[in-house]
């Protein structure tokens, strides 16, 4: 029997009971692992096509030998098996299917309108207040960096409502003129809406209108000698320049769309999507989706568009450098998805062709560089693995560090790195719990080790994968204890590699132990320079998880570490006397004035506050 005669066995069995619906299948290895999912308009018919077709291509071939079980759903049409299918995908990442790995959502600029004085900020996730939003960009720095420039031309808040309820004089954006101070009623209100108005116009294209009323007011500040509000409209109307050269690039004046453009080379993939919304361009994002080296692009670019909108705002307008099989459907799907009119369409000439152009070059560009980082990092993986004679391939390496203050909100850092670069939807930190290992760093070694590969052999099926190479920011003494708590989980065959700094800890002194071994690397060789990065990223990581921490317990209120407090009194307190420092500073009586306190309680607030005093009266 051939090897795809399995899998064709499998679907004849169950041929007889699958009806001629629209619907989703899925294929399953004998681990109950879902290897593939595909749609299909009647069920009956596709499945069919895998039985008599004789000759697959090699991708199906290996599938369907190793399918051992057939699933089927059917669905009221195409347009919601096509919904499934890309839900299915995304969830279980079949490795048959082309996969697009995006697990990410795209920031938009939120502009409050239910508050009396409405604040300008990122957002991210569901849009469940009520307000305008703006987007998506593709990055938060190109977010943040809007933000920056709405601040300058328009003077709106950043600041959160508990900050801005209880200030009592500007903070230092009024002094640099990026807010107009209403926190301490520097604007009047009608004021403040109106250019928070003129904000909302701006971000939705209308700057051109927004320009022409700051030059009028600039005229009239100027012909009535007042030069110093003229200055300021003169620099708001500087920032707004800035926005609008940046945004020139948009040559085909899309008001709200989509431009996607691919290149595959060397079995390899670049999406590249540009965001247009509003006639301004909101940056650009690459994606490398998964598939077989011999796929089409045409067909890459179907999947992907499917799997894309899944989770995310559809434009109007979604413009191809390729046409798609499917492109009736999807547009018809996600047009009731978002209950509007979806236009795809592939650029052929004029403007849009230029854009399309552009995102291919950007495209091409972003696979090149992928390209060479992964045979760069391969090349590298080789080289550590000749250098410290270790006996498997390299593919995968953990990296681990802790951080801490003379032992407290003590921090241990995982960051991973394979041939793609920093994977960091595999980063970890772990907050060390024994409390007698807190001052010692071969303690929160082997606590961080423990935990983390104790989880890995308990739930195979549910933790990150085994790496090739663990690596530790450490000397002789942490390599032992590594070694020493990987042997007691047996896990012998793991290599381990300690790096310890140099001689007055001057980069390029590292010495490395390995193997009862120490190694030393010349000043410029390539692979000291690598692992010198990993190192560097592990303690920046765990530095950043540790000053984290550290701001959480600071950030704590005073009212926090009173017994007895709970949320309701502690918000009571907090509206009576605006500040936890007030609390302090109030008298028992005070205190006792607070709705919902009694004099119990209140009693124990005053004595946490004034114990010094008590114990140390001077006599």
């Amino acid at each position: 029997m051939v090897s795809s005669d399995i899998g064709k066995e499998v679907i004849k069995k169950d041929l007889p009971l699958i009806p001629k619906l629209p619907g989703i299948y899925r294929m399953l290895n004998s681990n109950n692992e879902i290897l593939y999912v595909g749609k299909a308009k009647n069920l009956l018919n596709r499945l069919k096509s895998y039985v008599s077709e004789k000759n697959h291509i090699i991708r199906t071939e290996r599938m369907l030998s190793q399918t051992k079980k057939l699933e089927i759903t059917t669905t009221s049409n195409e347009s919601e098996a096509l919904l499934l299918e890309a839900n299915l995908i995304k969830k279980h990442k079949p490795k048959f299917n082309i996969l697009l790995r995006d697990d990410k959502s795209f920031p938009f600029i939120f502009i409050g309108n239910k508050d009396q004085w409405p604040q300008i900020k990122k957002h991210r996730g569901k849009k469940d207040k009520e307000g305008f939003y703006f987007g998506p960009f593709a990055s938060a720095g190109s977010a943040n960096w809007t933000i920056k420039m709405i601040q300058k031309i328009f003077h709106l808040r950043i600041c959160d409502d508990t900050v801005f309820k209880n200030r009592e004089r500007p903070c230092i954006l009024y002094q640099i003129k990026r807010c107009s101070g209403p926190c301490v009623g520097y604007v009047k209100k009608d004021e403040y809406k109106k250019t928070v108005s003129d904000a909302i116009e701006f971000v939705s294209g209308k700057s051109r209108k927004i320009q022409k009323n700051l030059s009028d007011q600039m005229q009239i500040a100027s012909d009535q000698l007042d030069f110093e509000k003229a200055t300021i409209l003169r620099e708001r109307i500087k920032s707004l320049n800035i926005i609008q050269s940046s945004q020139r690039i948009n040559e085909a004046n899309l008001v709200e769309a989509d431009v996607i453009a691919g290149h595959k080379e060397s079995g390899k993939t670049c999406i590249q999507v540009f965001f247009y919304r509003s006639k301004q361009n909101w940056g650009n994002q690459s994606f490398f989706p998964k598939h077989d080296p011999d796929e089409n692009l045409s067909n890459i670019m179907n999947s992907f568009v499917s799997q894309f909108y899944e989770n995310k705002n559809v434009p109007s307008s979604i413009i191809l450098s390729e046409s798609i099989l499917e492109k009736d459907l999807i547009e018809k799907t996600l047009s009731e998805k978002e209950n509007k009119q979806i236009n795809i369409s592939v650029a052929k000439k004029g403007s849009k062709l230029k854009v399309i152009n552009q995102a291919k070059k950007n495209a091409k560009d972003s696979l090149n560089k992928k390209l060479y980082e992964s045979q760069n990092n391969k090349d590298l993986f080789e080289s550590i693995a000749k250098k410290f004679d270790l006996e498997t391939n390299i593919s995968l390496i953990e990296v681990y560090d802790n951080s801490h203050i003379q032992g407290t909100n003590s921090v241990g850092a995982l960051i991973t790195y394979s041939e793609d670069g920093f994977v960091k939807k595999r980063y970890r930190k772990f907050n060390i719990k024994i409390t007698k290992n807190n001052q010692n760093d071969y303690g929160m070694i082997k606590e961080v080790l423990s935990r983390r590969f104790k989880r890995a052999i308990q739930e195979k099926d549910n933790y990150l994968t085994v790496p090739d190479l663990v690596l530790i920011d450490g000397g002789k003494g942490q390599y032992s204890v590594a070694r020493e708590t990987m042997n007691e989980l047996g896990l012998h065959e793991i290599p381990i590699i300690t790096i310890a700094k140099g001689k007055f800890r001057n980069s390029g002194n590292e010495t490395f132990f390995h193997n009862k071994r120490e190694y030393k690397f010349v000043k410029n060789d390539p692979t000291l320079f690598f692992l010198q990065r990993l190192r560097d990223e592990s303690h920046r990581f765990a530095i950043s998880a540790h000053r984290a921490r550290r701001k959480r317990v600071i950030s704590k209120s005073l009212l926090d570490q009173i017994d007895g407090i709970g949320l309701i009194r502690k918000k009571a307190l907090l509206n009576h006397f605006g500040s936890a420092r007030a609390v302090e500073s109030a008298s028992l009586d005070e205190i006792k004035s607070v709705e919902g306190v009694e004099e119990k309680v209140a009693k124990k607030i005053y004595n946490y506050f004034h114990e010094w005093n008590l114990k140390y009266q001077i006599i």
